[in-house]
């Protein structure tokens, strides 16, 4: 049986499923709900559902869609955007998500890490960074949908979120996001080795090799995934499909 967690992060605007390259440009993938579907068909472990536009927009989440997503799925649910205030939590909470994802108001109000956990406990708060090189080559934490500088250093900043409460971290690669071309291994290591929370490895998966990569080298505990499970092939179209269990499993079994 497969031990390490593969989760399809999926982004919404509103409610819309859409895939966006180093969280720039995006493309329509489809509906949430038929996606949902196929995944539970597929048996994945868990789904983690994104609104990236909705701090930006200062939208609050889309309850509705959240609803409809969470009354079709048979798996685990994580979801993230908009989320200000513990009685947002609650609400998502009690529609059937599991998780709620936390990324720009940690920044703004770093106590509601806590807040969430103290009250639901810290398994259902991810803690959410997204990181890209400055102009000397420093990985540096970003927020709000990329496009705050924060002035962080990521693994400072994943010392104090696990410190406030959050039980796992989403560690995001804004320059390896929707690339296909692996993961920000250095980045992932460096956050690992610093916290004893797991650390979910997200931005730039295009093949195993780079799970793997991403397990075995840089110490992930889980690996979220993106256009891997939304297209095709890099440069072709839309196909809802999920990573061949059997070959991954040996590849994390192999020295």
């Amino acid at each position: 049986m497969l031990q390490t967690r593969l989760i399809p992060c999926l982004q919404l605007i509103d409610d819309a499923l859409v895939k966006t390259v180093k969280f720039g440009k995006h493309g329509y993938i489809g509906d949430p709900i038929n996606t949902v579907r196929i995944f539970n068909e597929l048996e994945v472990d868990e789904l983690c559902f994104l609104d990236i536009r909705a701090t930006l927009e200062k939208r609050t989440p889309n309850f509705k869609i959240l609803h409809e997503i969470a009354d079709e799925c048979f798996m685990p649910l994580s979801y993230g955007g908009g989320v200000k205030d513990l009685i947002t939590a609650k609400t998502i909470l009690s529609i059937g998500f599991e998780k709620i994802v936390i990324n720009s108001a940690a920044h703004d109000n770093p106590t509601l890490i806590t807040e969430i956990a103290n009250h639901f406990g810290s398994q259902s708060v991810v803690a959410s960074i997204d990181t890209k090189k400055n102009f000397w080559g420093k990985q540096m934490v970003y927020s709000h949908d990329g496009s705050k500088k924060t002035g962080k250093d990521p693994v400072i900043w994943a010392k104090e979120l696990e410190s406030r409460g959050a039980g796992e971290l989403l560690l995001t690669s804004i320059d390896q996001e929707g690339t296909w071309s692996g993961y920000d291994l250095d980045t992932i290591r460096k956050v690992t080795e610093a916290v004893r929370i797991p650390v979910i490895a997200n931005g730039g998966a295009g093949k195993i090799d780079h799970i793997v990569d991403a397990v075995k080298v840089a110490g992930a505990s889980a690996v979220a995934l993106g256009s891997m499970v939304v297209y095709q092939q890099k440069g072709l179209g839309v196909l809802v499909n999920f990573p061949d269990r059997s070959v991954l499993s040996k590849r994390l079994l192999q020295d």
